[in-house]
């Protein structure tokens, strides 16, 4: 079975990392991004409940608009209920702005990795803001699926658009920093591609600075070429995730598009609320069907010190 890349991760990383290894093409755990846009972060996962009766076993935050604490605050009371965080990171190349920034803001690519500049200084400085918060759930012994620079492949974000090499630098130096610089052996890593057309290969960072594999899509079903695609690079026995998606995958079509994702996790508001996406009956079919893990299925071993 595979490990982590981080040798010095916490037990409970590790852990939880052996369970999501295992349950490859047995299971799958159920996600739900929050978002807070309608008066309440707990909006998505109380309209779950609602209509199902149950609740994701993962949580989706995302540190936008420096909601750091807010997001170490829900991650520390999900963690406390038995439950999975993921953390992704909706910013600018200046680490301390929003989603808008995320998309028309850039980097000067060549000053940024030229050590003196004071580009290569603010980028170091800048990516480490998220540091103190992700010290603060690892002092709490809470692993993190760690999701930064997502659909990177799409160039839709600032961090893929000086090109595959320049990702790679940026992936890497994120996770130098976090991991042998800060200590962050909370963070279990995860790459999450878009389902944007061409080559994953020429994106992967390596196996040695990568745990989880994964891609987004809002085109429905269970995507299985998407999942081939991924599968293609991914070294054997790495977990690979629907990390992103708008209609939830049904067993069946898992089953029928070759597709055994371990985790998918629906984006916000209308992607898990519209009727078009995600109808009463079809929540009710995934949330009730064994195939999937939902809150009060995840092991108890993974919250244990």
């Amino acid at each position: 079975m595979r490990k982590l890349t981080n040798p010095n991760a916490l037990p409970v990383a590790a852990r939880l990392y052996e369970y999501l290894c295992a349950l490859q093409g047995k299971g799958c755990l159920t996600g739900q991004m929050e978002s807070g846009w309608c008066g309440t972060f707990e909006h998505e996962i109380n309209y779950i409940l609602a209509r199902t009766g149950r609740m994701p076993a993962i949580r989706g935050l995302d540190f936008i608009n420096n909601d750091f604490q807010g997001c170490v605050q829900r991650a520390r009371d999900w963690h406390a209920r038995g439950g999975i965080v993921t953390i992704c990171w909706h910013t600018g190349p200046d680490f301390s702005s929003s989603y808008k920034q995320s998309q028309e803001n850039d980097l000067d690519w060549e000053a940024a990795f030229t050590p003196g500049t004071v580009e290569n200084r603010d980028l170091i400085n800048n990516m480490d803001r998220a540091v103190p918060y992700l010290q603060q759930l690892c002092r709490m012994n809470i692993p993190v699926l760690w999701r930064p620079f997502h659909e990177f492949d799409g160039k839709w974000f600032w961090w893929g658009r000086g090109g595959e090499e320049a990702f790679i630098r940026l992936w890497r130096m994120m996770y130098d920093r976090y991991t042998n610089l800060h200590g962050l052996n909370n963070l279990i890593w995860v790459l999450g591609y878009s389902d944007a057309p061409g080559d994953f290969k020429p994106w992967y960072p390596g196996d040695d600075v990568v745990d989880i594999l994964g891609g987004d899509s809002y085109k429905g079903g269970a995507q299985g070429n998407l999942y081939r695609r991924c599968l293609e690079i991914a070294p054997e026995g790495m977990p690979i995730c629907y990390h992103e998606n708008g209609e939830i995958p049904s067993r069946a079509q898992m089953e029928e598009e070759k597709a055994p994702w371990v985790w998918f996790m629906t984006w916000h508001t209308r992607w898990i609320t519209a009727e078009e996406s995600n109808n009463h009956e079809k929540l009710r079919e995934v949330f009730h069907d064994p195939y999937f893990v939902n809150l009060h299925q995840v092991p108890d071993f993974i919250s244990e010190k």
